[in-house]
């Protein structure tokens, strides 16, 4: 058993696991208790582990070792009259774009970066900036495999083993592991997107206009300055989209990345001062009132991608990333109170995003995305003072009845948890007893103590 390195995207902890490839695993399981790989097969004694895009400890297991999925990524099949694909689970999105593009295809849900990987999207059930059209990842998953360690080797579908189904969509890896996924992808005229940028200059402008602009684009999102204070709360820019037509004549797929982050700076980069620099700037280059523009597929899904290891811009001691969800009818009053709260606490948000989620029905049995707003805020970590703040902002969004997004989390408590998910103990039923992760250690299990 080789020990290496496996950060999450936080970097809160150190990233170095011990670690087994997807084949010493499937040996171990085979092997059915004789041998010495299946005798490690012990309760909570691993974890997957796919491209180390998740920000808190939902990918780490510090009682077990880690299965690397990632060196298994290969496309086992394409229908370009369908869009149904069959592939394993270490393909990363990016690897599905390069290969469904050329035949207009796309993917009908995706996350902010493309380098995670297809069993990660399933693990995660992600969501991207059209919920309210295409609901998340899960809706569009037609079957995968499924390795139980008691030796089954499980297809799941919604006919066919369907409780395991619905728990492993968004069931962070705990139902066993993953081998291959088949879906289905969305057809195109072009990748890129005709993007609608609206600039508005309050929260009140913008839930004023979300109705019409949901009901007219595929894609919605906002930025928000979370800096911004007395006249200036909630201005922000909406970005809205729609595929471009046939005619447009950009290079689909683009080289590989051309920027990065080579080491750690010893100090947060992204703080109070250059963040309220950047978010001017980034208003004053949005025209007042709405631009339209064709803006690259990469620029429109992926901005962040293009800049290698960006999250070691917050410094040596990482981040954390607070989602939450949260009724409608409470909305414009959340965001406001989560924005003013983190300002008070000093804390500078850097990835201030408001979307809404429509009334697509969860596919997975603990799938974070429901009906309301969620805001996503990014938090440089400051030691005791940021955790004192998370905790807050919890506070805020279950006394409205919402919810924390456990796949982005680091640190919220069990009460916490089960609060959001109340629903929890029926993935621990299905949960595979050589399954665990840090983040069900301290929140699902702590309670069943």
């Amino acid at each position: 058993m080789a020990a290496s390195t496996h950060p999450s995207w936080g970097r809160l902890t150190s990233g170095f696991h011990p670690a087994i490839s997807v084949e010493a695993y499937e040996g171990a399981v085979a092997a059915g208790g004789s041998g010495e790989g299946a005798r490690a097969i012990g309760e909570g004694s691993f974890l997957p582990y796919g491209n180390g895009r998740s920000y808190g400890d939902s990918c780490h297991n510090d009682r077990g070792a880690l299965i690397e999925v990632r060196p298994r990524a290969r496309i086992l099949s394409f229908d370009p009259g369908t869009g149904v694909i069959l592939c394993e689970a270490g393909v990363t999105l990016r690897e599905v774009l390069e290969r469904a593009i050329p035949h207009r295809f796309f993917l009908p849900v995706t996350p902010g970066t493309a380098f995670v990987t297809v069993g990660g999207a399933l693990a995660n059930d992600v969501h991207g900036k059209n919920h309210h059209a295409r609901g998340t990842f899960g809706h569009h998953v037609r079957r995968f495999t499924l390795l139980r360690s008691s030796g089954d080797l499980l297809t799941c579908s919604p006919s066919e083993n369907a409780a395991l189904f619905a728990a492993t969509i968004g069931g962070m890896g705990l139902t066993g592991l993953v081998l291959t996924v088949e879906l289905t992808l969305m057809k195109v005229p072009s990748p890129h997107v005709q993007q609608h940028a609206i600039r508005f200059n309050t929260l009140d402008d913008y839930f004023a206009m979300i109705d019409r602009v949901d009901g007219e684009h595929e894609y919605s999102v906002a930025w928000i300055d979370q800096l911004a204070r007395g006249r200036k709360t909630g201005r922000g820019i909406l970005l809205a989209g729609d595929h471009a037509d046939g005619s447009c004549e950009f290079p689909d797929l683009p080289r590989g990345l051309t920027l990065g982050v080579p080491f750690s700076p010893p100090v947060n980069l992204l703080n109070r001062l250059t963040l309220t620099a950047f978010n001017a700037a980034y208003l004053r280059k949005a025209k007042a009132g709405e631009t339209v523009e064709t803006v690259k597929w990469p620029g429109y899904f992926y901005p962040l991608d293009a800049v290698a290891d960006w999250n070691r811009l917050y410094g040596p001691n990482g981040l954390y990333q607070h989602q939450s969800v949260f009724p409608e009818a409470h909305a414009p009053d959340i965001v406001v109170r989560l924005m003013e709260t983190a300002r008070r606490a000093g804390h500078a948000s850097f990835l201030t995003v408001l979307k809404r989620f429509g009334s697509l029905a969860p596919r997975g049995l603990l799938s974070f995305a429901r009906p309301g707003f969620t805001l996503t805020l990014d938090f440089a970590n400051q030691g005791e003072q940021t955790l004192k703040l998370l905790d807050a902002l919890d506070a805020i969004v279950l006394e409205a009845g919402g919810a924390i997004n456990p796949y982005k989390d680091a640190r919220m408590r069990p009460e916490t948890f089960v609060a959001s998910f109340p629903n929890y103990r029926n993935l621990e039923a299905l949960r595979d007893p050589a399954m665990v992760s840090n983040f069900w250690t301290r929140t699902a299990l702590a309670v069943e103590k």
